[in-house]
């Protein structure tokens, strides 16, 4: 334990996000003979816990309160909104008493300002960036202007985008820092592959000629713009096409989208399925994924798509034409509702745009290093 280099990574929640999932993946796959790894997690709630517990240490700086405990449901709201508060360097100090080697801000925001604030001068201090900060920039209010981000920013050693259009997007919004860098998602291919294979999880089966299954994934929240799949799904009823959109994630807006439903009449199209820690059952028989949102980083469900030979209809956000090409492997449409509604319809006419896609995507599948992008990542720490 002691030659080990020990890694210190920190991170919002571990909800079943998308970040949240490639912490999970990145962490199992890293070489645990040379790395100590430390997890923690600003709030102590999410669906990934036990299984990141199971290969790494891990705390949580707010542990999640019981339900029941009116008192202590109040404590935390308040611990929260007061550590949101308090000047970094002192939340820093406060909660993160060892010393490591390597300081890791998985996420963007609140995270990033407190490992930037770290008294440990020795260790090396890398930043993580999933999303389009240009088209999103949803941590601006973790700091007093744009200009204390970038001084943030200009703390860390290293700043690691998901993508290239993620650092196309970073510099048009902060500058080109000297220590950004593009490193994709590790994906473990025979993992999906055989985790795709427990076919009994399954709540439908294989689509008829008559009705395509669509699939979507990931956190009920404005920016995944799930709202739009059900707009989309009441035009193809009206236009006459027989389908299925499954949703399977959890979030905020659950409700409003089980209300919109019920709005469009469209509960026979559109079902909520709730987060599934296996949803790769659901990728493999579908006939098609859907992704509907108004900003991406590097979208990891359509990079699992590829692997099991799933054809994907996206929205034109950062990473889709990395992955997918010039819709060779995909439809990529604008990024809007009528838009999305087009590139759908338009496989739904096209059974030849459908079996193109399909050969494609089962040509392309296997064509993901997992083991090159784990060394490359190690390698920076």
């Amino acid at each position: 334990m002691a030659n080990k280099k020990k890694l210190l990574f920190f991170i919002e929640n571990l909800s079943g996000g998308g970040a949240e999932k490639v912490l999970l993946d990145l962490v199992s796959q890293l070489d645990h003979n040379k790395f100590d790894i430390m997890v923690y997690s600003f709030v102590g709630i999410g669906v990934y816990i036990p299984q990141i517990k199971d290969i790494a240490r891990y705390r949580a700086i707010l542990p999640t309160p019981p339900s029941n405990s009116t008192l202590r449901i109040i404590l935390f709201k308040i611990k929260y909104k007061l550590l949101r508060l308090l000047p970094a360097s002192w939340v820093y100090k406060s909660i993160i008493k060892e010393k490591f080697d390597t300081e890791i801000a998985f996420i963007e925001g609140y995270c990033t300002k407190i490992i930037a604030a770290s008294n440990n001068r020795r260790s090396k201090k890398i930043a993580w960036v999933h999303a389009d900060l240009s088209q999103n920039h949803y941590t601006k209010n973790n700091f007093k202007s744009l200009e204390s981000e970038i001084e943030t920013y200009n703390k860390f050693d290293k700043i690691i985008c998901v993508s290239g259009t993620v650092k196309s997007s970073f510099i048009k919004r902060f500058g080109n820092l000297p220590s950004l860098m593009v490193k994709y998602n590790p994906i473990d291919p025979k993992n999906i592959i055989n985790k795709s294979k427990r076919l009994d999880q399954l709540k439908f089966q294989k689509s008829t000629p008559n009705i395509k299954r669509f699939i979507a994934i990931g956190r009920l929240e404005p920016v995944k713009a799930f709202d739009r799949l059900i707009d989309i799904a009441q035009r193809l009823k009206k236009d006459g096409f027989q389908f299925k959109i499954y949703i399977l994630g959890d979030g905020s807006q659950r409700t409003d989208l089980e209300d919109l439903i019920k709005v469009y009449n469209v509960s026979a199209e559109v079902e909520l399925l709730g987060f599934k820690a296996n949803p790769y059952p659901y990728i493999k028989m579908a006939d098609a994924m859907l992704v509907s949102s108004r900003s991406e980083g590097y979208s990891t469900v359509v990079a699992e798509a590829l692997i099991l030979g799933t054809p994907v209809i996206t929205t034109d956000c950062s990473g889709m034409k990395e992955l997918l090409g010039a819709n060779k492997f995909g439809i990529i449409t604008e990024n809007s509702t009528y838009s999305l509604y087009a590139g759908i319809r338009e496989y739904l006419n096209d059974p030849a745009t459908q079996s193109k896609l399909s050969r494609n995507y089962k040509k392309m599948g296997p064509d993901f290093n997992q083991f090159k992008l784990v060394k490359s990542i190690e390698q920076v720490f």
